[in-house]
């Protein structure tokens, strides 16, 4: 296939058909920290298209303040049931607060509630005090929707070179790298 998006769409598909996953659409976003270090951890990604892969997360996370000092980002995605690596390199942007939303309504309303009473990444005093935070935050939205909060939202990831591996068992693994180019993609093949 000659279209880096045309392949990954098919390439997600097919890992999703019969998935032994539990987080079927699970992929590593790594960033670059205050002191320069590469740090990563799994989103969910929710989107791909010609514009780009798209995930959701606090914006005032460690990946956020990350984001926002260094919009360099990549996405590593390992599908071993079906022997497929997938890594994209490309700038991330903040979604408009409309598509935040939109995808903020697909969330379960445990998820939403998590989001709304806690602070992502920060220091926790105990495991009780999680619990009973959510339970009075589950209990303050029982039976309400639960609005989106200012520092919930998403990414989207533009990319500017995406590899495809496909895991071969006798190591001759395949890696096609499709490059941005001018208005389009430059394919190359890669050495196992």
């Amino acid at each position: 296939m000659e279209h880096p998006i045309e392949q990954f769409s098919q390439w997600w598909n097919t890992a999703l058909e019969g998935s032994p996953l539990k987080q079927k659409s699970a992929v590593c976003v790594s960033t670059i920290n205050e002191g320069g270090f590469p740090t990563g951890r799994f989103v969910d990604l929710k989107a791909a298209d010609e514009s780009g892969f798209t995930f959701c997360t606090f914006l005032d996370s460690n990946k956020g303040v990350d984001i926002r000092r260094n919009p360099k980002v990549a996405l590593t995605i390992w599908w071993e049931h079906v022997g497929y690596q997938v890594r994209v390199t490309g700038v991330a942007s903040q979604l408009a607060e409309e598509q935040a939303v939109a995808y903020w309504n697909t969330r379960s309303v445990d998820a939403q509630i998590t989001t709304s009473c806690f602070e992502q990444s920060q220091p926790l005093t105990n495991e009780a005090d999680l619990l009973d935070r959510f339970e009075q935050a589950r209990e303050q939205w029982r039976g309400k929707p639960v609005p989106k909060p200012h520092y919930w939202g998403g990414y989207k990831v533009a990319p500017v070179a995406i590899e495809f591996l496909t895991f071969k068992e006798n190591r001759l693994h395949f890696r096609e790298l499709f490059e941005v180019a001018g208005n389009g993609w430059k394919k190359s093949l890669l050495q196992p």
